[in-house]
């Protein structure tokens, strides 16, 4: 199982990082340099890439006896552990979460909290 968790996450990553040249019309053109940088650095703890400016979603997000959650489409999901980056630090002081679909799951597979350093 958690093999094929690694994988779909891993699929999912380098689905997402061709799908984001797919979505970018020009809508993220107002996103600050430094920004659109950090948010193309962002690498998951298992070293995967978490996508770039057009995957991440601002989330809220709420902690549970010590686990994070974050509501995606319109379900509150615990934020696994191996998805949690504390290190990069976090520019716009708002949650992020990257997710992807796999065979109907909603897999995350990056969250940066608010309060990242």
């Amino acid at each position: 199982m958690r093999k094929a968790m690694l994988a779909a996450v891993l699929m999912g990553s380098l689905a997402c990082a061709s799908r984001a040249l797919a979505i970018d019309n020009g809508q993220f053109e107002n996103v600050p340099p430094d920004i659109r940088a950090w948010f193309k650095s962002v690498i998951a703890p298992n070293g995967v890439p978490c996508c770039d400016v057009s995957d991440g979603h601002r989330t809220i997000y709420d902690v549970r006896d010590g686990t994070y959650w974050v509501p995606i489409e319109g379900r509150w999901m615990a934020v696994p552990e191996r998805a949690i980056i504390r290190d990069r630090g976090n520019p716009i002081g708002e949650a992020v979460v990257w997710y992807v679909h796999h065979r109907g799951d909603i897999i995350i597979s990056c969250f940066v909290p608010a309060d990242a350093v």
